[in-house]
């Protein structure tokens, strides 16, 4: 009898402990979405450059066209004229809520709201955890896309269950060098088999894709299809990579070239990969953005 009380006591303190950690889940999810809309809210009262300066990290990333420390980019450029407004649809936390990521839709106006948007997209902001438990930008990168025929939907989060194991800090150093070689290998399996399903081995089945000038794909299969209609050959070299103090999300960046199958001019840009831990065990990508540059483009 005491040995069936004591699997009750067990099996009810697991619970408790799985209902805890998906409450402090929410409230991270909650105070990420929010930290998005104050950012956002702030753009369209003090405009881009005071709004970006206020949320950015002290080494938080912005692309110009390539990787500059956005705080001080924006300090050493004059506001730029406009009006940028967005908001955040889907979100994702760390375990040990110090890391996430928030996508949506942007608009951008000449100069207020009631002007006609002039153009679209959507962006993608990874955010960290700072000392003082404020929320700030690390990586910020977007995509354009043709004008939305619907209204966006209201924010989502992943449908996946939270490991219900014990947390446990990672050697941030260990586990960087760890995804990084993970990068290399994925580069490297994909230029040996050249197919669409060697690419899509690493990714997630909910994983979002982000393409210029296309609404992004959600889910492996608008995924496959994607990837099929525009075949080639995509390589890429990581710049930056950084991980979750729990080890389960993680983000990388780089340089890419893709080399169309057609022989059309190859395209060279910025990419942004957001990787996450599995139930598994093994990091799969969620989310993959491809942001290209113009031939002429050159550094600000």
């Amino acid at each position: 009898m005491k040995k069936v009380v004591s699997s009750l006591m067990i099996l009810c303190v697991l619970a408790a402990l799985g209902l805890a950690q998906e409450a402090d889940r929410k409230t991270a999810l909650s105070s990420l979405v929010e930290a998005e809309r104050t950012f956002a809210r702030a753009a369209t009262a003090r405009g881009i450059r005071a709004s970006f300066i206020e949320n950015l990290a002290d080494d938080g990333i912005l692309f110009r066209p390539r990787p500059v420390a956005g705080k001080k980019w924006m300090e050493d450029h004059p506001a730029p004229p406009g009006l940028l407004t967005w908001q955040p649809i889907f979100a994702d936390v760390s375990r040990a809520g110090d890391m996430g990521y928030t996508t949506g839709p942007w608009e951008f106006r000449e100069k207020n709201l009631e002007d006609k948007p002039i153009a679209h997209g959507q962006f993608v902001t990874v955010w960290k955890k700072q000392a003082d438990g404020a929320w700030k930008v690390a990586v910020d990168l977007g995509i354009s896309n043709p004008p939305p025929e619907t209204p966006a939907p209201d924010v989502q989060f992943p449908k996946d269950k939270q490991n219900d194991k014990k947390l446990k800090l990672k050697d941030a150093e260990t586990e960087r060098t760890a995804l990084l070689k993970l990068e290399d290998d994925f580069s490297k399996f994909v230029a040996t088999k050249k197919t669409v399903d060697a690419f899509l081995s690493y990714f997630a089945d909910d994983v979002r894709l982000f393409r210029m000038h296309a609404f992004p794909a959600v889910g492996r299969e608008a995924t496959r299809g994607v990837l099929a209609a525009n075949p080639g050959l995509l390589a890429w070299q990581p710049t930056k990579a950084d991980i979750s103090r729990s080890g389960d999300l993680g983000y990388t960046y780089g340089t890419y070239e893709f080399k169309a199958s057609d022989g059309k001019a190859a395209e060279n840009g910025n990419y942004l990969r957001i990787w996450k831990r599995q139930t598994n065990g093994k990091w799969k990508v969620v989310l993959d953005l491809l942001n290209p540059i113009p031939p002429k483009a050159t550094a600000n």
